[in-house]
């Protein structure tokens, strides 16, 4: 079994079967490039910290509070405590009390993925028993729990050994697609249906994860190694004397050579 640090531990419910259980994300952007912001002058980094807004002075950590606007300028603090007298038992149980058929969810109401597994083998057995029952009856449970000091709705899919959790949007974050849909055209031309059903059957493919590789990600990566292997510029190096023409550099417009980057691999594909 993959070592991951859980998001979230806590109990899973089921009538009476109740085990531990733990959650850790089933995505990952740790793999993404990621920047930093540098001040090109001096090549350092730049570091952002909270100010108050009326003395202009840097806030310390002890010092940071949540606070509810009221009115103008007038915020109610909350402190920890504050926040933890409200916690929901939803904060450390799952319990399942309502079963939907998995198609009966719309897709548009999923939102984030996470793996859910026995937290102790004390809790294998009890955690089968609530997975295998879901797939006998090829249903999802539908619960909630306590993610980022909120409740959330969620369904519980079993897959495989495991079951997957995935937070559902709430209900007013989801548009209606009759407010969008409603003007657009319903006739269609049969023959040119028939020609394109031709076209998909034979474009069909086996899904994989390839199909969704970031050709940008790839594009970038490359661009990064090929600057490693460029003479680094100087740190902090001094400015052409004013009136005095700006020598040539090899510093790469990043931009520039990531757009020609990804055009040349786009005509490649093309061309393959």
């Amino acid at each position: 079994m993959a070592s991951r640090r859980p998001y979230w531990r806590g109990y899973l419910k089921l009538s009476l079967v109740t085990c531990p259980v733990a959650m850790v994300p089933a995505t990952s952007e740790s793999e993404k490039v990621r920047f930093h912001t540098l001040n090109k002058e001096t090549g350092n980094r730049v570091v952002s910290q909270y100010i108050d807004s009326v003395t202009g002075k840097p806030v310390k950590d002890e010092d940071e509070a949540k606070g509810y606007e009221r009115g103008e300028d007038d915020y109610v603090i909350l402190t920890d405590d504050d926040l933890e007298s409200v916690e929901l038992e939803t904060v450390r149980t799952i319990d399942i009390e309502k079963f939907v058929s998995r198609d009966k969810i719309e897709w548009i109401y999923l939102d984030t993925p996470y793996y859910l597994t026995a937290n102790e083998k004390i809790g294998d057995e009890a955690f089968a028993v609530i997975r295998e029952a879901m797939k006998a009856q090829n249903v999802v449970g539908v619960s909630r729990v306590v993610l980022g000091r909120r409740e959330r709705a969620v369904v519980l899919e079993p897959r495989g050994d495991g079951i997957v959790i995935w937070t559902l949007r709430f209900g007013d974050e989801v548009r209606p697609e009759n407010e969008y849909f409603s003007g657009i055209n319903k006739k269609s031309d049969a023959k040119g249906v028939a020609a394109l059903e031709k076209v998909i059957k034979k474009r069909m493919k086996d899904w994989s994860p390839e199909m969704v590789s970031d050709p940008i990600q790839e594009s970038l990566l490359k661009l990064i190694a090929d600057k490693k292997k460029a003479k680094p510029a100087k740190k902090g190096a001094a400015k052409s004397k004013k009136g005095e023409e700006d020598k040539p550099s090899n510093v790469v417009n990043i931009m520039d050579a990531l757009k020609k980057s990804v055009a040349q691999d786009i005509k490649s594909r093309k061309a393959g």
